[in-house]
């Protein structure tokens, strides 16, 4: 249990029915007319719904314990994914649903953040940005522009985004894990 004075960007609360919910960001708010209260954007850890949501000050919340580690992505065994933890070597399978949008820039060897709540494991977290190869895209025609300047390829996880016309087939890119956009060439 923790006092809504005590809430912390990342901390993950419990509230309504057991649901966990990151805390995105919070304001204390003194009015100067009837008490204190705190205003919050939580995240739904599971659906990633965001919402906004108003505490009185003081009033007690109860938190959920998230353990949170870097692991290593070895390889798929099925429809899972093997995390691999880097301290105790053990191995953790994942499903596609927890995994999430992370799965399209995956490779072997990545290293991750792998949360987990009594043994369940809520979500993973890539950096913000990853270094992948381009596997497949078409040559860039000299003097195209109609299309913004921009083609699709295919990146060696198998997942598609929209590059510029000059990065060619092999080469090793930067791409933002949020939004899945062209962010430069990596230069080796």
């Amino acid at each position: 249990m923790a006092s809504t004075n005590d809430l912390k960007n990342g901390m993950v609360l419990k509230l309504e029915g057991g649901q966990l919910w990151s805390v995105v960001e919070f304001q204390h708010v003194k009015p100067g007319k009837g008490p204190a209260f705190v205003r919050t954007k939580l995240k739904n850890v599971l659906s990633g719904k965001v919402v906004d949501k108003t505490f009185n000050a003081g009033v007690k919340v109860e938190t959920a314990t998230v353990d949170k580690r870097d692991m290593q992505f070895s390889y798929m065994d099925g429809e899972y994914f093997v995390f691999m933890d880097m301290e105790t070597y053990d191995q953790l399978h994942v499903d596609r649903k927890s995994v999430g949008d992370a799965a399209n820039f995956l490779v072997e060897g990545f290293t991750a953040t792998v949360a987990q709540h009594e043994g369940e494991v809520l979500f993973v977290e890539l950096p913000a940005a990853v270094e992948l190869t381009i596997q497949e895209t078409e040559p860039g025609v000299q003097g195209d522009r109609s299309t913004g300047g921009t083609k699709p390829a295919i990146l060696e996880t198998g997942h598609q985004i929209n590059v510029p016309l000059f990065i060619t087939t092999g080469e090793k890119i930067k791409v933002d894990t949020r939004s899945s956009d062209y962010l430069g060439r990596v230069n080796s």
